[in-house]
């Protein structure tokens, strides 16, 4: 493909060098650049790409994109933009065919519920019969091959060849969960999204590399309605009204508190499933979900109008409900002849916590025992906020490390133990996490329900020197063949 072709979208500040040249790749990592290559250099939270422009033309590249002025030796074309991520992404979606204008693409945003909202709708097409490809947190799927996830919205032009290839493998429908960081730095630009979903909207990603505050924060959430056909939005979230006023295309809400066209009445919530009657406007009908818990509600409403928008049969939207699993959501852990009960959940922020340990507070029949822990390199401020929460809410809390990353661990636990010293709940705090599941697993009494958050999905645990192996499904199972 010619230079020019390749380009043609982006509105360059300076040109140097010919647009008709022939290109025969594109990378944005200077490592991958070969002959004939087109590389884009990124200004990246750890590195900057510009600082590797001659080491990609030493590899062949013959073309660049830049942002800042670089000093290179050889034949090369030299584009400069004021933005190589938004070029990026037109660049990559043009080398790719642009994909997405021929799927159906819906996009979920939101501070909670967007992984269980992207398996919902997909549990329900693919009742349907369709072919849907999945992007988000946990995993990217087609089908029955999964591909793990690195971060919720891959780099575009990752996402552009993702596209492709779920296109080639029969995928009509591209269900992806869309994060702030990826609209703020244009990794979704260029993406043609069918519908928009909105989920809801609290404190987190404030500070580090992320967002400075949380109108940054919601203006980044608010791209994804600049950028769809239709939205639909949570009109029980904080933030609703701005969403739905300052979105550009049609809107329509869910809820449950306040008028929407799609409302959930007469809700019954159980230890492992939560049920209500769906008002549509295409069908008034009595839907279960597996996924216990009255925030499970919203996310199922948001399927449901989803859903509903495409022509879905209602018998398909019940079935899909009803069976979908969702990887580290209230997902109970196997205990083999033990008269408690473990789960794992991705709670990380105040209000995902409260929502996980109400849930169980209602259902348990012994106590609630709560292990949890705050990311490193995050927003202090939410520590003791859940901590508060924890101490109101379990009976008996266990603070542990979850990922510390840079910071030192026994710090991030004395921020959430000042959140739990007002409150009058019992706790312990064990740095260790394994030994800190040890110790609930070994002090369990029948009844109880341990509810182990904030890793959920992942499978791994970061600290300031490295990145381990973790996956509590695996802790629980072994720590209980040690008892044996």
């Amino acid at each position: 493909m010619l230079l020019k072709e390749l380009t043609h979208r982006i509105q360059p500040l300076d040109v140097k060098g010919s647009l008709n040249i022939e290109i025969r790749g594109v990378t944005y990592d200077s490592r991958k650049a070969l002959p004939k290559y087109l590389f884009v250099c990124i200004d990246g939270f750890a590195t900057d790409g510009h600082q590797y422009a001659q080491q990609a033309v030493d590899n062949g590249a013959t073309a660049l994109i830049v942002e800042k002025d670089v000093n290179v030796i050889g034949d090369v074309t030299v584009i400069k933009v004021t933005n190589t991520r938004e070029a990026l992404a037109f660049v990559s979606a043009e080398w790719f065919g642009n994909p997405s204008e021929s799927l159906r693409l819906i996009g979920i945003t939101g501070t909670k519920g967007k992984t269980t909202t992207t398996y919902m709708i997909r549990s329900i097409l693919e009742k349907a019969g369709e072919t849907v490809g999945l992007i988000g947190t946990v995993a990217n799927c087609i089908g029955n091959e999964k591909i793990p996830a690195r971060r919720t919205t891959p780099e575009s032009y990752d996402l552009q060849e993702m596209f492709e290839k779920m296109k080639d493998k029969g995928a009509t429908t591209i269900v992806m969960e869309v994060s702030s960081q990826g609209l703020k730095l244009n990794r979704v630009a260029c993406c043609d999204f069918d519908l928009g979903v909105f989920t809801n909207f609290s404190k987190d990603h404030i500070g580090g590399f992320e967002h400075p505050d949380m109108e940054d924060y919601f203006k980044s959430k608010q791209k994804l309605f600049t950028m769809c056909k239709k939205g639909i939005a949570n009109a029980d979230a904080v933030y609703a009204d701005r969403v739905m006023t300052e979105a550009i295309c049609p809107m329509m809400a869910f809820g449950i508190e306040k008028d929407a066209e799609v409302k959930a009445q007469n809700i019954v919530t159980h230890s492992d499933s939560v049920e209500f009657d769906a008002v549509t406007p295409w069908f008034k009908e009595r839907v279960k979900v597996s996924v216990p818990g009255y925030f499970s509600v919203y996310n199922a409403l948001a399927a449901i109008s989803v859903c509903g928008s495409l022509g879905i049969d209602i018998a398909l939207i019940r079935e899909g409900l009803l069976n979908v699993q969702v990887p580290g959501r209230a997902e109970v852990v196997p205990t083999p002849g033990k008269p408690y009960t473990v789960m794992i959940d991705y709670a990380h922020t105040p209000d995902s916590l409260e929502n996980i340990l109400s849930t169980v507070k209602g259902f348990a029949k012994g106590r609630l025992i709560s292990v949890f822990g705050c990311g490193g390199d995050r927003d202090r401020s939410k520590r003791p906020m859940m901590g508060e929460i924890s101490g109101n809410l379990a009976d008996f809390t266990i603070i542990t490390s979850d990922n510390p990353r840079t910071e030192e661990p026994a710090q991030i636990l004395k921020d959430i133990e000042e959140g739990i010293k007002k409150t009058t709940g019992e706790y312990l705090v064990i740095e260790d996490r394994t030994q800190a599941i040890k110790y609930a697993l070994d002090n369990a009494k029948p009844g109880d329900v341990i509810v182990l958050s904030g890793k959920g999905h992942e499978t791994y645990q970061i600290f300031k020197d490295k990145t381990i192996h973790y996956d509590e499904r695996e802790i629980v199972e072994n720590l209980l063949k040690e008892e044996e």
